[in-house]
């Protein structure tokens, strides 16, 4: 690499003209779009760094904007590098490339692609600047989704064997399998519609190309697909979090709707009933609906197959009874973040993993996506087991394995429904969810909460798990979990149990608890009547 050309246009073209901490977490680097230049430059050049790093395992090699999927030790180094004065960025490029055993000399592909926010364009040139400079070739989508990112960077890495490298071929992909799962429309309470909530992102441009191309297997009728503000009323977030249907959303009761968010790798279900009630199915039920659905079709194979599933403290305690006591499938529990649920379910030879907000997909071992391929084609088996080896090979295609994605999981659920013949008040019926609560409480250092086991259990400040435990004994089926958040000070509280009105009470007393040993500030917490 020309060091001295990456300074210049460095000083000269992308100076660093923020002095305040920007940290690469969960969602990748996350701050306002005129801070972002210097930083895009810096990642176009690690980008490069990290798809000249010679390992076996270096399948996703771009720094991309879901985060999880960059390997944990560089987290840091492209917090330091993003973070680095301008006089000092060339030492530090060095320090990477002798540290990390780095050659030079070999080649390097970027593939890039951005959404449809209007810093876009400017952003984009900051990093092919940056990837330029360190003599990196690109291959530049332009404009699509996150998980098509992904897709495209494991479809190259793999040579075309996870799928064609193109925009099309993501497309091609999936349309295939999905019509592979069905012969009509509706199959007895199932009907093929459904309302697709696209949040105003570039979602909305990939649903309509879906849209387009499975028009003889399902009607779907976007709306909020680009005309209004990008999450503003609608997409995932806001219809998990505040409980109530999208702006625009022109269901009728009992009508199915989906919302994805705005990189389109989240995605819930909900429906209204006939008296105006708003129903929500999240990450959880779509959870609990694969991993039953692949249990079925597992058994049906008569192969041998380690399944499970895998959650984090936040799912709602009726999912994880209903999948570990009544499917009978073995719960995983992680910590939050996505990256900690994929590492997780890659235990598994099938691993799903879902979070509450409707971020997550399907995992395959290689070896066990051999000996089902080899099965569906297995003429030696009784009919019923070679096409179930068959059924689960095309779920395979349907599933995009990469990162969670909003489109592929949609389509994965109804491919499920259609096959059960459900409509989504019998999906919901599978179980009935415990109501919770989630508080944040206000502290003077968020950092005197420390916890383990998948933050379920806090060991920080002493004496703090014990009151916890004494007062969820009191509630049925309570459950309660206290974690600090990772940006300001305050600790967020989880609280569930079995009644709705106490579980009020109960999310109450365990803030206050939290205010009393943690330091809390302002007024206190106040326990209804």
């Amino acid at each position: 690499m020309n060091y001295t050309e990456i300074d210049h246009i460095s000083r000269s073209q992308h100076p660093k003209i923020y002095n305040g901490f920007i940290e690469y977490g969960t969602a990748g680097f996350r701050t306002k779009s005129d801070y972002l230049d210097h930083l895009l430059y810096r990642i176009g050049i690690l980008a490069v760094l990290r798809s000249k790093k010679l390992e076996p395992d270096n399948g996703v090699k771009l720094v991309d904007p879901a985060g999880e999927m960059l390997e944990s030790s560089w987290e840091k180094i492209a917090t330091d590098l993003a973070n680095a004065a301008d006089t000092d960025l060339i030492q530090y490029l060095k320090t990477i490339v002798n540290e990390q055993n780095i050659n030079e000399d070999a080649p390097a592909m970027v593939i890039m692609g951005r959404d449809t926010r209007d810093s876009g364009w400017s952003l984009s040139r900051s990093s092919i600047d940056g990837i330029n400079a360190a003599n990196g070739t690109i291959k530049d989508f332009d404009i699509i989704t996150t998980p098509q990112l992904h897709y495209l960077v494991v479809a190259t890495n793999t040579n075309g064997a996870y799928g064609e490298p193109t925009v099309d071929g993501y497309y091609a992909k999936f349309v295939n399998a999905f019509g592979k799962t069905r012969n009509s429309q509706d199959n007895d309470k199932y009907i093929g519609k459904i309302y697709l909530d696209a949040a105003n992102g570039v979602g909305g441009i990939a649903a309509k190309r879906f849209q387009e191309q499975l028009e003889n297997n399902i009607i779907i009728r976007i709306f909020n697909n680009g005309t209004g503000r990008l999450n503003q009323n609608c997409g995932a977030d806001y219809v998990k979090i505040k409980q109530l249907p999208p702006v625009n959303n022109p269901a009728k009761a009992f009508q199915r709707s989906v919302s994805i968010d705005g990189d389109a790798d989240r995605v819930v279900y909900y429906y209204t009933d006939d008296n105006d009630k708003f129903h929500l199915l999240d990450g959880d039920r779509i959870a609990t609906l694969a991993a039953g659905y692949l249990k079925d079709i597992v058994e049906e194979t008569g192969l041998i197959i380690k399944l499970g599933l895998v959650q984090t403290a936040y799912a709602n305690g009726a999912s994880t009874s209903y999948i570990s006591e009544l499917l009978k499938i073995p719960v995983a529990c992680t910590d939050t973040g996505v990256k900690h649920l994929h590492h997780k379910a890659q235990e598994f030879d099938i691993g799903v993993y879902f979070e509450a907000n409707g971020h997550g997909t399907v995992l395959f071992k290689d070896s066990i996506i051999q000996i089902i391929n080899k099965a569906a084609e297995n003429t030696k088996l009784i009919d019923e087991e070679r096409e179930a080896a068959k059924k689960l090979k095309n779920l395979i295609d349907l599933i995009n394995q990469s990162v969670g994605d909003a489109l592929s999981d949609m389509l994965l659920v109804e491919a499920i429904l259609y096959d059960k013949g459900w409509d989504i008040v019998t999906w919901e019926q599978s179980y009935v969810d415990l109501p919770s609560r989630q508080l944040k409480v206000k502290v003077q250092d968020r950092n005197l909460i420390q916890t383990t086991d998948a933050a379920r259990k806090c060991i920080s400040p002493i004496g703090l798990q014990e009151k916890i435990n004494e007062i969820v004994e009191r509630y049925p089926k309570g459950r309660s979990f206290v974690r600090a958040s990772g940006t300001e000070d305050v600790v967020r509280v989880y609280a569930e149990c079995e009644n709705s009105v106490d579980v009020d009470k109960l999310a109450a007393e365990v803030s206050l608890a939290v205010y009393k040993f943690a330091n809390g500030v302002g007024p206190e917490p106040i326990i209804p009547v």
